[in-house]
C-alpha cells in the first residue's frame, strides 16, 4: 500500500502540490483550491483525489485490500495521456466503444468481471475513475439510478457524460409479457417512474442508436480523429444490421414463439422487435427478488401443458428457479445471455456483444424448435 502511494505522489505531485495536500487534508486551504481549479492542474487534481480516496477507504474491508492497491497503481500511475479515456458502466457500451475507438481510446468497464449489474454500487475508486475520464457512458436512469448523483458530486469540468439511451423509445418492463401468469390486480396497476425496461441493447437496432451516441461523444472530444471514429462506427453498424437480419430470419420458422424463462427476463426489447412472447415467474429486475411458490407452480403447469422441452436462464446468477422447474418438467436448461456483464473467462477469451447475441440465436432456435 505504502509503495503505491509513494509512486502516485512521485508521478503526479511537485513539491509545491505535495505541501498543499497536507493543507487540504487539514481542511479549507483556499490557495490550493484556486490552484487546482487552474486548467493546467486538472489532471493533478484528479490524482490528488485518487490518493485521498484510497487513504480514506483503506481498512474498510480486508477483502478489498488487493483491489485497492491495484486501483492506485492503475488510476494514479498508469495514465495514458495519448488516448481518450472512456469509462463505461456495462459491457455493451464497453464493447461498442472498443469497436469505434480502436487504438485511439482507452476504455474501462466499471463492473468487475462476473458481477451482476443490478446489484452494483460504485466504490470510491470507481468515482475517481469517472472523474479522471474524458467520457463517461452509462445506460440510463433505469439501469444506473446512482449515475446522476455520482456525476453531480464530481468536480470535473471537462468530463463528457453520455446517456446511451438517448433517442431510444423505452418500453415498460412487462411489455410482451405473456398474460397467462398475470393476475387481475397486477394488470390494473399503473406504470410509475422507473418501471421502464432498461435493457435497451438486447435489440440490435437500439444498439445502433447507442453506437451513434458514443460516436458523437468521441468526435466532440477528439475531433482530430473524427474520420477514424466515423469509419469504425459505420463498419460496426453494418455488422449490427446484419445481426438484426440474421436474427429475424433465424426466428421466422420457429415452432413456438413463447420463451419460457426461469430468471429475470431482460429481453423485452428483443422480444418486441422479433414478435416473441415470454413467461417468467419474476416481477422486475432486482437480483434479490424471489418468485412466489404459486408462480413457480403455474410455470410448471404451463410447461407441461405446452409440452415445452427447454427453459432458459440468465447469466451470472444461480439458476435455482430454472433448475427446480427443469427437474419437475424434465426440460433442458439453456443460457440466454443478456450481456449486462461477462465473466472473467469470457473477457479473457475476447467475447463480444455480437458473439453473445449470435450464440443466443442458436440456443433459441434449438430450444424453441424442441431440440
Amino acid at each position: 500500500m505504502i509503495i503505491y502511494l509513494i509512486k502516485a505522489f512521485s508521478f503526479a505531485l511537485t513539491r509545491k502540490i505535495g505541501s498543499a495536500i497536507l493543507s487540504l487534508v487539514n481542511a479549507n486551504d483556499l490557495h490550493l483550491h484556486k490552484l487546482l481549479e487552474d486548467t493546467k492542474m486538472r489532471k493533478l487534481k484528479n490524482i490528488i483525489i485518487a490518493v485521498l480516496a484510497i487513504i480514506l477507504t483503506t481498512g474498510c474491508s480486508a477483502n478489498n485490500t488487493n483491489q485497492t492497491d491495484t486501483q492506485v497503481e492503475t488510476d494514479a500511475v498508469s495514465i495514458d495521456d495519448e488516448k481518450i479515456q472512456v469509462v463505461t458502466t456495462l459491457f455493451p457500451q464497453y464493447d461498442f466503444t472498443r469497436a469505434i475507438g480502436g487504438d485511439k481510446v482507452e476504455v474501462s468497464l466499471l463492473l468487475p468481471p462476473g458481477v451482476e449489474a443490478h446489484s452494483y454500487e460504485p466504490t470510491p475508486q470507481d468515482v475517481v475513475s469517472i472523474s479522471q475520464a474524458d467520457i463517461f457512458i452509462y445506460t440510463g436512469e433505469g439501469m444506473e439510478p446512482w449515475a446522476h448523483k455520482t456525476i453531480e458530486g464530481i468536480d470535473a469540468i471537462d468530463l463528457r457524460v453520455i446517456d446511451s439511451s438517448r433517442n431510444i423509445e423505452l418500453l415498460t418492463s412487462d411489455h410482451d409479457h405473456d398474460e397467462e401468469l398475470e393476475d387481475e390486480e397486477h394488470e390494473e396497476e399503473e406504470h410509475e417512474d422507473g418501471e421502464y425496461d432498461p435493457h435497451i441493447w438486447t435489440n440490435p437496432l437500439n444498439a445502433i442508436i447507442m453506437v451513434d451516441n458514443i460516436l458523437k461523444a468521441l468526435v466532440e472530444v477528439d475531433p482530430t480523429n473524427a474520420e477514424f471514429y466515423t469509419a469504425n462506427a459505420e463498419a460496426y453498424k453494418t455488422e449490427l444490421e446484419k445481426l438484426d437480419a440474421d436474427i429475424a430470419e433465424g426466428l421466422s420458422t420457429l415452432e413456438t414463439r413463447k420463451i419460457i424463462f426461469g430468471g429475470h427476463f431482460a429481453f423485452g426489447y428483443f422480444a418486441h422487435q422479433y414478435e416473441m412472447e415470454y413467461v417468467s415467474p419474476y416481477e422486475g429486475f432486482s437480483p434479490d427478488a424471489e418468485p412466489t411458490p404459486q408462480k413457480i407452480a403455474e410455470m410448471i403447469d404451463l410447461m407441461n401443458s405446452l409440452q415445452v422441452k427447454t427453459i432458459f436462464y440468465e447469466e451470472l446468477l444461480d439458476p435455482k428457479v430454472s433448475r427446480v422447474i427443469a427437474e419437475e418438467t424434465g426440460a433442458n436448461m439453456e443460457l440466454l445471455h443478456a450481456a449486462h456483464n461477462v465473466s472473467k473467462e469470457e473477457l479473457e477469451q475476447g467475447i463480444t456483444y455480437i458473439t453473445i447475441m449470435r450464440e443466443n440465436l442458436e440456443r433459441l432456435i434449438g430450444g424453441l424448435n424442441g431440440k
